[in-house]
């Protein structure tokens, strides 16, 4: 009997944790005959720590997050009818994450030490994982582990056509919560040279054929998804079937979120007539982001570690998709704003750096432009990348006792900024999902792209959508009231 354990994975080209739905779980069972159980990380938790038994948070407590996304299935019966036990896991861009807490290689090897079965390894961690920034890879104790499977994980895009279609039937009805599916158009990166990125160790370019797609979220949809990104992949824009593909899926299918992911600045700006921005706009439901993986904007550290977008570049396409996309939608958000991507602890990082991150995203602000957000990160070092070859950690050392202060200076003086233009006090959030409590706060997000957490005081009912008034704002979140 074959059981996949679902650790979540987070790549540049990808994402995997709850609420959203990765790849490769559904790859892997597709690919395996007869039956294949699912279980997430959370399961084997809440059996191993917990002895099975949920924990209901008091009034001044948290949900427990570590076991919030269990499945349908029994896990302490199921592992003792497994012979092979896959275990998907991998983090190569650490996030923060509201309601899940990826496993991590020494978590997963002390909690399977004494489960009787051939246990096999595959996902991002095969090239290494690291659940936090300003870190180098962790270690991989290959004593757990009967088999570390790079194949498994691999598939071409042959295979990828039926077993995406036979892993949806198989993974999908074994989850009881609503999962937002993250659906891939393509792999590798066309430019490919950015100096902390493992995407081009992982896949050379290609792109899925659009029919195939369109097969694979008809199943999804006939087993009741309704929440859908074209995320798996390192730049929409480079999707030759880009229109075509929302076109066809705003025809065929009512869904209740159309999203997309990464975007490389220098293809928005190569977009003949904007078309696939304004195909964006159209097809696409609204709060939509494209995720501009800039990481800096000094052109020392851009030459530097060969980053795929000059400052330049990237103002011109921040102005291209707020030309089409800055329009308030029927959720409350904009249809379709840019989202900056920073890392810090590249090569030839300075003091300057900093200063011209802040001169570009000013001039962002004074020219009346919006970003849905900013994300800031610390570099997680992986082997055989530019990176780790040329500096290690030799600039996350360096500038270790900047990172906070130049990480606050952009979240107090843009990012609160930031947020009161694109979600002002008043504005009514559409379908926000009651996730977790905190004390006697609830915390909600809308489905999709990097939404956005809003506190409401009171214990409302979870996994329940509410429509919510926003009152106010944090650095970068909201405060907000039933509607």
């Amino acid at each position: 009997m074959y059981t996949i354990l679902d650790c979540y994975t987070d790549e540049a080209a990808g994402l995997g944790v709850p609420p959203y739905l990765g790849t490769y779980p559904r790859y892997i069972a597709g690919s395996l005959k007869g039956n294949v159980n699912y279980i997430t990380i959370d399961d084997l938790r809440l059996w191993k720590k917990y002895n099975g038994k949920v924990k209901i948070p008091s009034l001044k407590e948290k949900t427990q997050i570590s076991t919030y996304n269990l499945t349908k299935n029994d896990v302490s019966k199921v592992l003792d009818k497994t012979t092979e036990l896959i275990v998907v896991l991998g983090v190569h861009v650490p996030g923060k994450y509201l309601s899940a807490i990826p496993g991590t290689l020494n978590e997963v090897s002390k909690l399977l030490e004494d489960v009787k079965c051939k246990k096999i390894l595959t996902g991002p961690a095969v090239f290494g994982t690291q659940l936090f920034g300003g870190k180098l890879f962790e270690k991989l104790d290959k004593n757990i582990f009967d088999e570390v499977n790079v194949s498994l994980f691999r598939f071409s895009y042959k295979d990828v056509s039926k077993y995406a279609i036979l892993g949806a039937k198989k993974i999908y009805p074994q989850i009881p919560d609503i999962r937002m599916i993250e659906i891939e158009t393509g792999r590798g990166c066309d430019i490919g040279h950015c100096s902390f990125c493992t995407e081009p160790l992982k896949n050379k370019v290609e792109f899925r054929d659009r029919k195939e797609i369109i097969k694979e979220m008809e199943i999804f949809y006939s087993l009741g998804a309704r929440y859908f990104r074209f995320g798996k992949q390192t730049c929409f824009y480079t999707y030759p079937d880009a229109i075509k593909l929302l076109e066809e899926v705003n025809k065929k299918f009512k869904l209740k979120v159309l999203h997309i992911d990464n975007v490389n600045p220098v293809k928005v700006i190569m977009d003949k007539d904007d078309s696939i921005t304004k195909a964006i706009v159209k097809y696409c439901t609204s709060g939509n982001i494209a995720a501009f993986g800039i990481e800096s904007f000094d052109p020392n550290v851009v030459k530097a570690n060969t980053l795929n977008t000059s400052p330049v570049v990237a103002m011109k396409a921040i102005r291209i998709i707020n030309k089409y996309g800055s329009k308030r939608g029927s959720d409350g958000l904009p249809k379709f704003l840019p989202g900056v991507n920073i890392i810090f602890g590249l090569i030839d990082e300075s003091k300057n750096t900093h200063k011209e991150n802040m001169k570009y995203l000013t001039k962002i602000l004074d020219e009346n432009l919006l970003l849905r957000r900013i994300n800031i990160r610390q570099a997680a070092i992986f082997e055989n990348t530019k990176l780790y070859n040329e500096a290690g950690n030799k600039f996350l050392r360096k500038n270790k006792k900047y990172y906070w202060k130049w990480r606050n200076e952009i979240r107090q003086k843009i990012d609160n900024e930031m947020l009161k233009r694109v979600i002002p006090s008043g504005t009514i959030l559409k379908d926000c999902y009651a996730e977790i409590y905190d004390g006697n706060t609830t915390f909600l997000r809308q489905f999709g792209t990097y939404p956005l957490i809003i506190g409401v005081k009171g214990r409302l009912e979870l996994k329940k959508f509410f429509d919510v008034k926003v009152t106010g704002h944090m650095l970068r979140s909201l405060t907000g009231e039933i509607e």
